[in-house]
């Protein structure tokens, strides 16, 4: 995946569920709020390194569970899929306009599209 922070949201959106809700808020500081580990600690009343400790817990538990399914990995994988397929769709239209004028090939290809837009969903 393209960098930690980015992995680090993926999972939590697919997997946020399974921690507790303080692991959950402080995952939400840190990552998607984009507070330090000094700030969470002074508004939790904690140490730095007890916000540290509480995140480091997490992302553990998410990146288990994704070595374990490897949902996320798969919803990545249909992402490109879909992109590829959308792209060739355009190029049918594309060719269709330029050459045959065929309403049965675009009727065609924007259906290809559709079902290309509810992958992504």
């Amino acid at each position: 995946m393209r960098n930690k922070a980015f992995r680090m949201t993926m999972l939590f959106d697919f997997y946020g569920d399974l921690l507790t809700p303080r692991q959950k808020e402080f995952f939400d500081l840190y990552y998607n709020e984009d507070l330090s580990l000094a700030e969470i600690a002074e508004n939790a009343g904690i140490t730095r390194q007890g916000v540290r400790d509480v995140l480091v817990r997490s992302e553990a538990i998410l990146t288990e569970m994704e070595e374990k399914t490897g949902i996320v990995a798969r919803f990545l994988e249909i992402q490109k899929i879909s992109d590829r397929i959308e792209t060739a769709a355009r190029k049918i239209k594309l060719i269709n306009e330029e050459r045959y004028l065929s309403t049965d090939l675009l009727n065609l290809a924007n259906e290809i599209q559709d079902c290309a837009e509810l992958l992504k969903e």
